[in-house]
């Protein structure tokens, strides 16, 4: 587990990653990470990711009680707690607004067409959660159920969430999803989508359940 200075430090490369890929824009998106069992450094409510500094974090309990922090944490901050309640082995999460990614929801199309083996071995789906209230509770119940079982999840017209062991994993996981609707977005343009076959899912089930099964 990383010190306190460590994931400030963490956070704020995250963040400027996150903007410079252009994940996020403006002040949207938010970072966290667990330290403890039961203590979370989160960014601060309206700030730029592309200009925080290791100074500018909030500190909370699980329970979103500040913690010798005068800083306002995200908005978002429900749904992160959300993951580490539910995922213990979870030390990261990240909430971003990929534009490609939020474009499929917006015109109500998933990623559900089996097209991309290395997605398939990698996250094996990505669900989509339903719409919710951004920053409010709605959001850690939309996402409740789904992230017991999956470490990406796209939000109904809100972007995507992505959790990690670490935040090079969140982070990966992120820049992964949005190559894969930027993908899938240009095939589009080029014709109809040639799912995979029969064997060749068969196959990938197969690798999937053999080296990423726990």
């Amino acid at each position: 587990m990383i010190t306190d200075w460590e994931a400030r430090r963490q956070i704020v490369a995250t963040g400027k990653q996150l903007y410079l890929q252009g994940l996020v824009a403006s002040k949207d998106g938010n970072v966290s990470v667990r330290i403890k069992t039961d203590k979370v450094i989160i960014t601060p409510s309206n700030y730029s990711l592309a200009t925080l500094s290791d100074s500018h974090m909030a500190h909370v309990d699980l329970d979103g009680n500040p913690l010798d922090s005068n800083r306002k944490p995200s908005s978002e901050l429900p749904m992160h707690l959300e993951v580490y309640r539910q995922r213990p082995d979870v030390f990261a999460v990240i909430h971003a607004h990929p534009p490609y990614t939020t474009a499929f929801t917006l015109a109500g199309q998933n990623f559900s067409t089996p097209v991309l083996p290395e997605v398939l071995i990698m996250f094996g789906e990505i669900p989509l959660a339903p719409y919710a209230t951004p920053a409010t509770q709605e959001s850690a119940e939309a996402i409740s159920e789904l992230i017991r079982s999956y470490d990406i999840i796209v939000l109904d017209h809100h972007g995507a969430l992505t959790v990690g062991k670490t935040l090079k994993d969140a982070y990966c996981r992120m820049e992964k999803l949005e190559h894969v609707a930027k993908t899938l977005f240009i095939a589009r343009q080029l014709g109809e989508l040639k799912p995979l076959s029969d064997d060749a899912l068969k196959k990938i089930a197969e690798f999937r359940k053999k080296y990423f099964s726990t």
